[in-house]
């Protein structure tokens, strides 16, 4: 039986994704002889990110040393979504959820305290990994951002080899191609060193979630009261708020179709137009759809990772979709689901 979604969500953005490492290209002004650089991002190595004596590191970082720690987060069930070895306001948010729950002074810097507590998981930071036959069999195509031109497609899959990969090791392409700078991530049988950062979904289910706009997360506790995963998430937006209140989880829908109704869209140009868009990790609710008890308002993946926190949604809650799986593994129907600000 398929799902049938009907809901208030859609967020486009347009991303600028910078290559780590790239070279910089000077830049001359008008009217001098001399030439300004333009910074580069430190290299990525993976010496570094194995590497458990780091120097602290705060919001505006990047390199190694917070690739490091977006891993041991993302392990601790602190995600910040996508690794990307940027030290930005997602990593910061779950930072600060991470020092709180650990009872770690609130600096919001990872110091010598919080590296200690994340360096208590040894296992390591990188692992090696294989391209296969079943990664590269696809089929691969560039996904329209009109949802009628999407519902023409009869899946919503990946648009290459390496965007799936990177999703699979819960990494940005960028980072993924600083990690691997000579691999050919169209070929099966290419090795790759990738982020070891998969892991089993807390142990205990979540006696209740907590959906906070002002912090752009999704917390799960358990039935006393301990938090179990933190999530950062896009959430709402000036025209579609978050519907605050005291809701429930209505049920679990994986691989679902998308059931788009522009009447349910402020900005749509044509207020009839319906679709039906086939499942796929590129579906406008991702991999999963967790449903609330609020009519057309759930908690769901998404086709683009590196857009969670930073932009507005319409109305509902998004996470990576490696997130949005874990979650539903931790819920239930009838969980409760409180809204806030």
């Amino acid at each position: 039986m398929s799902v049938v979604i009907r809901l208030s969500w859609l967020a486009i953005a347009l991303t600028v994704t910078v290559a780590f490492g790239a070279t910089p290209h000077p830049r001359k002004q008008k009217g001098r002889a001399d030439r300004v650089a333009i910074p580069r991002k430190p290299a990525i190595e993976a010496d570094a990110i194995n590497n458990p004596a780091q120097h602290d590191i705060k919001q505006g970082t990047n390199g190694s040393a917070v690739v490091r720690a977006q891993i041991l987060l993302a392990r601790a069930h602190f995600s910040c979504g996508e690794i990307d070895g940027d030290f930005g306001t997602n990593l910061r948010k779950a930072l600060d959820a991470f020092q709180q729950d650990r009872q770690l002074p609130a600096t919001g810097v990872i110091d010598a305290a919080t590296w200690a507590a994340l360096n208590s998981d040894t296992a390591p930071l990188l692992t090696s990994y294989t391209i296969t036959e079943e990664d590269e069999k696809g089929p691969f195509a560039p996904v329209p951002a009109d949802m009628l031109e999407q519902a023409k497609l009869p899946a919503l899959g990946y648009a290459s080899p390496k965007e799936e990969l990177a999703e699979k090791f819960h990494a940005s392409p960028a980072l993924l191609q600083a990690l691997n700078p000579k691999a050919d991530f169209t070929k099966a049988d290419t090795p790759l060193t990738v982020p070891n950062a998969i892991s089993m979904p807390p142990a205990e289910k979540a006696a209740n979630v907590v959906v906070s706009k002002s912090e752009s997360s999704v917390r799960a506790y358990d039935a006393a009261g301990k938090l179990l995963s933190f999530y950062s998430a896009t959430i709402g937006s000036e025209h579609d708020p978050l519907p605050v209140g005291e809701w429930k989880i209505r049920g679990i829908s994986r691989n679902p179709e998308f059931h788009y109704s522009a009447k349910l869209f402020w900005d749509a140009k044509d207020p009839d137009a319906t679709a039906v868009i086939q499942p796929g990790p590129n579906n406008p609710v991702g991999l999963v759809w967790i449903d609330l008890s609020k009519d057309h308002y759930g908690i769901h993946g998404t086709p683009e990772p590196s857009t969670i926190g930073h932009t507005t949604s319409h109305g509902c809650i998004r996470l990576t979709n490696w997130d949005a799986v874990e979650l539903a593994s931790m819920v239930k129907s009838g969980t409760p689901a409180s809204l806030k600000e």
